[in-house]
Order: C-alpha cells, then structure tokens, then sequence
C-alpha cells in the first residue's frame, strides 16, 4: 500500500511571513520519508471541516509548483479541484506545466466540486449539481483531448474551442493520471470507470459498497476493475507523540484487504516534522509491507 500527504491547512504558528520556508520543509520531509503523493486542497476559502473560513489558504497550482521544486518523487495533484472552477483549457495547460516542469509527476486531481460559500464569495457561477456533472465530463473530454495527438477544437455539452493547441505536452504518458473524486454512485464511480485512471473516495462505513459499485461500473464500461487505482482519503493521525502509530498500520492494513491501492490524508500538526519521521521510520515500510 502506498501512502500519500495532504496538506490542507496552512495556518501554523510561525505565521505567513514564515509559510513558504516551512512548506518546503515539509515538502522535502515528506519526500525523502517516501510519501508516494503529495496533494493539496483546491479551495479559496478553508472549509469547515478543517478550521474557520478566514484560516490561511493557498491556491492549489500555484502551492503545486512550488511543491515540485522542493521534490523529486512524489505525485503531484490536487484532491480535489472543481471542474467549474477553472475553464478546461487552462486547466490542461496548468496540470502539463506541473508535469513539464516536475520531470512527469503531475496527477489530474478532479470532480465535480460542491463549495458554494467560497463560490459566492469570490463570485464564481455555481451551477446546479446536473451542470457540475456535465462540466466535469466536458472537462475530463477537454483534458483528453488536449493530451492527445490532435489539436482539433472541440465541442461539449457546455464548452467549446477551436483549436487545442497545447505545447509543450506533458511528459507523463500517454498523459496525466486522472484522479476522479467522489464516492456518487450513479454519477461519480461511472465516470471514474469511463475516463479514470484513479478514484478517491471517503474511508467511510460504505467503502467497501462504493467499491462494488465502481466494479460494476467497471463491467458495463468494459474497463478492467484492477486498473484502476482505488485511493482512499482518511486522517493520518498518530497522534501527539506518536502514541497512535499502532492504531493508524491496523487501520491501514484494513484498507488493504479491502482492496484499497493507497491511503491519502492530512496528517495532524504537520509543520512539527518530527511526525513525518515516524511516518519514514514505521508508517510507510508497514504500509508497503502488506
């Protein structure tokens, strides 16, 4: 099992003048500990789940590239962007640029987003829930086709363009790995076995249904279940001092005989790097162990 980071909370104690160079602290940590991915949030505003609203929050492909130039292993990626946050040409063009200059790591991180406070605030349009769905396919078709040999236009339910031009291209073949979001199982898990070539889904008492759904799917799609690379998103808590690394390998061994390909999470009071020492040290080996 691999085990990836994410970072979703930025407000540490040394503040925004001292963000950056803890961030890359971090960034190098995680890598040389052997974190198979390092993603951010794609968020404008902190989401509740997290902290207050007003806490620190960086925009995710920026955060990305400064990412890539503090490492030299890990996958890339958001988990997750909104499709309707950005148009699909500048999306492409951002996840080519992170792969382009992150030697081929970039991950395509995506669904059909949900925050409509930060929307709101901000401005962006947010669609009705059909419409996030038929941006994301438009998207992932977008993002296909711009990886593709052609640079024919194209035409969606939603967006279209005349010429997708897109140079250079990725280094990742044949493009970035696509990451769909989401455990919807009528909508989410059917796109994922259509165009994905990984699914993250909650660690939730439903898991191992979510993943019958998807290997249904798989079957109707003609798609090989084993494909698919099954990530799952949960807390990486080991607590203070460590007192609940124990706790985190039997539930990561859980996972894993449910079939689960890698745990991504955020791990509690990460700017204390000492954590990641024991992520080096005892989490990772026992998750590749299984």
């Amino acid at each position: 099992m691999r085990i990836g980071l994410q970072i979703p909370d930025f407000t540490w104690p040394e503040g925004p003048e001292k963000l950056g160079p803890r961030l890359a602290e971090i960034a190098g940590a995680a890598d040389d500990a052997g974190f198979s991915y390092l993603a951010v949030m794609d968020h404008f505003f902190q989401i509740q789940q997290v902290g207050p609203v007003e806490n620190d929050m960086l925009e995710a492909y920026t955060a990305l590239g400064f990412l890539a130039a503090h490492t030299d292993n890990a996958r890339l990626l958001t988990v997750i962007t909104g499709a309707f946050y950005r148009h699909p040409g500048l999306l492409a063009k951002a996840v080519t640029t992170l792969d382009v200059l992150s030697g081929g790591r970039a991950i395509l991180g995506i669904g059909a987003g949900w925050n409509e406070e930060e929307s709101r605030g901000l401005g962006f349009r947010f669609p009705p829930t059909a419409e996030r769905f038929e941006l994301l396919e438009d998207a992932l078709l977008y993002c296909l086709r711009m990886w593709s040999e052609s640079d024919d236009g194209f035409s969606g339910t939603h967006v279209t363009a005349d010429r997708l031009l897109n140079v250079p291209q990725p280094l990742s073949r044949p493009h970035p790995p696509i990451m769909i979001g989401g455990g919807g199982e009528k909508k989410t898990l059917r796109l994922v076995a259509r165009y994905a070539q990984a699914c993250n889904v909650f660690n939730a008492p439903d898991l191992a249904h979510k993943l019958d759904v998807l290997r249904g799917h798989c079957e109707t799609e003609g798609r090989d279940y084993d494909d698919i690379t099954k990530t799952v998103y949960s807390v990486l808590d080991i607590g203070a001092n460590g007192e609940k690394t124990g706790e985190l390998i039997d539930e990561l061994r859980r996972l894993d005989g449910l079939g689960v390909d890698a745990v991504i999470g955020m791990v509690p009071g990460v700017h204390d790097l000492a954590k990641l020492e024991t992520f080096k040290h005892e989490v990772i080996p026992a998750a590749a162990a299984f």
